[in-house]
């Protein structure tokens, strides 16, 4: 017996047993957060906002993964197509370019949305109005598309109602029906949830060849940088959930923005500052699948306050405690980040407490910018968050980047966590403080209520049963990842034998670039994260306020920081 089959053997015998001692360092925050209503989603007290005006949860919900922005983006160019008279057309975003082609022939972001609009349809949209160009951000991109859009009679705003040094992060679309509930055209209803934007360099593919309308980014990723990102596309009751948070957002009577530098270029460009009220939503659309989708969403406390959140919401944040208190095998994450302290404490919380839990992390190789600051400041919020995660799980921790197969790094953009293959998450949120309690975010959780029927049926030894949906998603992105087919996944189902695949694949190609590329280069896009240091105790120490202020912000309210919370 080999040694990583004997260590598989011994995890899958304790995958239940957890001591009292190994809750010792969890935060009292998350230890709150156990039990309820439902095993796996928020409660409604749990979500910490009684002010929410969701449903806790949406059922009979149809789910669809679409990985990387070639799969999405031509998706909701035929979403956009087909909206006309009595159609809505209602979205968000943090970054969008209105030259951002949706598919190879076409359109542009900017022509199916106006198309949309000279159509009839009634087109509404909130985008981050950004800081300074001189800082990367996009205000002209943004304030064009929404110039051209309210030319041809709809309405877009650019929406700076957030903290300081804040953003609107939410990345959403959704096309719905505004007529009876017995109209015809129920598959008009679909919304698209994620962390893909309509900008530059979205539109990647599952070969990572890259988009040819590449945004400035960081040298290491070459002219079109290779980008992995996910959205969702949802069917069923829970399109209503996101029009709400769309229509929320869209009424909050605070000013677009406090800052007059900001008030004066936006009245020049003839922007609109107050929103034309929105026609009444039609009723929920039919059940159309099997999953429960439960909306996460950060909100900080805001002065004046969100009338939707007037205190802030962080379920984001509380739905991972949650989730995590739960994971027994394996906790599967991609993200841009990984580099906060305090999210690296619930993950370090989960790991003492199953000790047969792995974590398979997957993050960018490199920063997206290239200054210093950027880079030792990544660096510091990753290196301490994974000091504690590996302090935590030691072996049982296991962080990868990518590359694609002509060898260029691969730009990890995903927001996704996969618990035990029970419990999903797509969304805007990256792990850290910032996204869970400073910038506004959406998030999906998805438990899909059909259960997958392969071994092993119950990962977690808890009774609940491995999902469709969930399990799905995981082997989707470890296929692409390894350079399989569909179907290709035996081997993967499953998890500590999947973790067992994945290390060895890294371990070839890193091998192969060990010995300068000689040789077949062997199958796989996973590489093993470079530990790098974030240079010496006074660097830290000039980085760390930058960082806290900066990068990696708090939004929490102090008491609620100086307990520990969420």
């Amino acid at each position: 017996m080999t040694l990583g089959a004997s260590a598989n053997r011994w995890r899958r015998t304790v995958v239940q047993q957890a001591g009292a001692a190994a809750l010792r360092r969890e935060p009292r925050w998350a230890r709150t957060l156990r039990g309820g209503e439902e095993p796996w989603l928020l409660s409604a007290g749990q979500r910490g906002n009684d002010a929410a005006g969701l449903p806790v949860w949406s059922e009979g919900n149809d789910v669809q993964a679409l990985v990387d922005g070639r799969s999405y983006l031509p998706v909701l160019a035929d979403a956009l197509a087909g909206a006309t008279a009595g159609d809505a057309v209602l979205f968000a975003g943090w970054r969008a370019e209105p030259d951002e082609f949706l598919d190879d022939a076409g359109p542009p972001v900017a022509a199916a949305l106006v198309g949309a609009a000279t159509r009839r349809a009634v087109v509404r949209g909130l985008l981050w109005r950004s800081h300074s160009e001189v800082l990367g951000y996009t205000y002209r991109a943004n304030r064009d598309l929404a110039v051209a859009v309210n030319a041809a009679g709809g309405q877009v705003l650019l929406d700076h109602r957030v903290r300081p040094l804040g953003s609107l992060h939410q990345k959403f679309v959704v096309r719905t029906r505004l007529g009876a509930p017995d109209d015809a055209s129920t598959d008009k209803d679909v919304a698209f949830l994620g962390g893909i934007d309509t900008a530059h360099s979205r539109r990647d593919g599952s070969t990572h060849p890259g988009d040819r309308q590449a945004r400035p980014f960081s040298a290491a990723y070459g002219p079109t940088p290779a980008w992995h990102d996910v959205q969702l596309q949802l069917r069923g009751p829970v399109v209503r959930d996101v029009e709400a948070v769309f229509r929320q957002r869209w009424k909050d009577p605070a000013p677009l923005t406090r800052w007059p530098w900001q008030t004066v270029p936006d009245r020049l460009a003839g922007l609109p500052r107050t929103a034309r009220p929105l026609p009444a939503p039609a009723p929920p659309p039919a059940p159309a699948g099997t999953c429960t989708v439960q909306l996460l969403r950060t909100y900080p406390p805001r002065r004046p306050a969100y009338p939707y959140a007037p205190d802030g919401e962080r379920s984001v944040a509380r739905a991972y405690a949650k989730a995590l208190a739960r994971a027994r095998r394996l906790v599967y994450v991609e993200d841009q980040y990984l580099w906060s302290r305090d999210v690296a404490r619930v993950f370090a919380a989960a790991l003492r407490r199953a000790p047969g839990l792995q974590v398979v992390a997957v993050a960018p190789r490199y920063t997206d910018k290239e200054g210093r600051a950027d880079v030792l400041a990544s660096m510091l919020g990753q290196n301490s968050a994974w000091r504690a995660v590996l302090a935590a799980g030691g072996d049982r921790v296991h962080l990868f980047d990518l590359e694609s197969p002509a060898g260029r790094p691969v730009y990890v953009h995903a927001k996704v966590c996969v618990v035990d293959d029970v419990w999903a998450a797509v969304g805007s949120a990256n792990l850290n403080r910032r996204s869970w309690t400073h910038d506004s975010e959406l998030t999906a959780a998805v438990l899909d209520e059909q259960q997958d029927g392969r071994d092993p049926v119950d990962p977690g030894g808890l009774g609940d049963g491995a999902r469709t949906f969930a399990r799905d998603l995981r082997l989707t992105l470890m296929r692409e990842h390894l350079d399989r087919a569909d179907g290709d996944d035996a081997d993967l189902l499953d998890p500590d034998d999947a973790v067992q695949a994945i290390c060895g694949a890294a371990e070839e190609l890193d091998g192969w670039h060990a010995a300068g590329g000689a040789g077949p280069r062997p199958n796989g896009r996973l590489r093993s994260h470079p530990r790098r240091s974030s240079g010496g105790t006074l660097r830290r120490w000039l980085v760390t306020p930058l960082y806290d202020l900066g990068y990696d912000p708090d939004g929490r309210p102090w008491r609620m920081r100086l307990r520990g919370g969420h």
